[in-house]
């Protein structure tokens, strides 16, 4: 009887559950559905850096559409899309950063793994794999290890990185290929088309300028010290205009400028290598802002050491 009882109770919750899915999945889409449309409308730009995306892929996707243009690079037209789809990056700064350095890599690797072939082969049949080995290990090792070095990693890792792939893949399979000089050939003239497009789309196409984003921040971070200064003396000497809320509100907005750092400096650098734009014709001046930048937090962390004193003055008078 027991049992009967629980394999009812069993069945009568199955079914309720059953009963509500349909409302709860149209809640939960309705849900995703407004978070996203938040989400693009925080920012607008995420939308329209999806819509180049996708503009570029479908113009590299052209290499295999198009008969003249398979018949001319074949299956390394794959090459293209996946230049796109990694170099793609939300600022100017950070495709032609990548763009410039994938495409002068594989110039540059793509160039010297023919050469270790033709090197090699000279070795004879035996030799050649010898030599092949010891290039590879070389050119790998010591690429490898100028990525440790700040400059090379802050400008040039991905290009590094790109170079090392190249070189190995070209030498690699050059032992087992006697057409070396086409296949690299195609790869390279692929991956420029997939890269001057990504860079063309992304400097005409609604373009999203580092520097631009790191003059908004920084102009923002300083009207954040602003702020946190005019509400200090709210905070601790109140009046009745202002709530202690609002005053309290006002002076945590420096905290944000401590953390700021990392951020500051990924623009910059992407700034670099963008060219003159908006007031500035002839270069972004990075350099300033970051220097601004520094002046600005360091006066937020005397701000910050001066509230923690006055906090804790408080605290002891009471």
């Amino acid at each position: 009887m027991e049992m009967d009882l629980n394999a009812q109770v069993k069945k009568a919750c199955f079914l309720q559950r059953l009963k509500d899915f349909p409302s709860k999945l149209k809640d939960g889409v309705t849900k995703r559905i407004k978070h996203v449309q938040k989400f693009g409308k925080d920012d607008p730009r995420r939308i329209i850096h999806s819509i180049k995306v996708g503009l570029s892929l479908t113009l590299v996707s052209m290499l295999y559409y198009v008969r003249p243009l398979y018949n001319s690079f074949g299956v390394s037209g794959m090459w293209a899309i996946l230049t796109v789809v990694v170099v793609s990056e939300f600022t100017v700064g950070g495709t032609l950063s990548k763009g410039l350095n994938r495409a002068f890599a594989t110039l540059i690797a793509g160039a010297l793994g023919v050469g270790a072939v033709h090197l090699a082969r000279l070795c004879g049949h035996k030799g050649e794999p010898i030599v092949l080995g010891i290039l590879v290990f070389s050119l790998g090792a010591a690429a490898t290890f100028s990525r440790f070095f700040p400059r090379i990693k802050q400008r040039y890792d991905y290009g590094a990185l790109i170079f090392i792939l190249t070189f190995s893949m070209v030498a690699v399979s050059g032992y087992r290929t006697d057409e070396i000089l086409v296949i690299a050939y195609q790869r390279l003239s692929t991956i420029l088309i997939g890269g001057t497009i990504c860079i063309l789309v992304s400097i005409f196409v609604f373009p999203v300028w580092a520097g631009e984003d790191l003059h908004k921040m920084v102009a923002n971070n300083i009207i954040k010290l602003a702020n946190s200064i005019e509400g200090f003396d709210g905070e601790y000497f109140p009046s009745s205009e202002k709530t202690s809320k609002e005053t309290n509100s006002s002076v945590r907005e420096y905290k944000s400028i401590l953390t700021s750092k990392s951020t500051e400096d990924t623009l910059a650098n992407l700034a670099r290598w963008e060219p003159g734009h908006g007031r500035f014709r002839l270069r972004h001046p990075w350099t300033k802002y970051l220097k601004i930048a520094g002046l600005v937090r360091q006066c937020a962390f005397h701000f910050e050491i001066l509230n923690g004193y006055v906090l804790s003055d408080v605290k002891v008078r009471r």
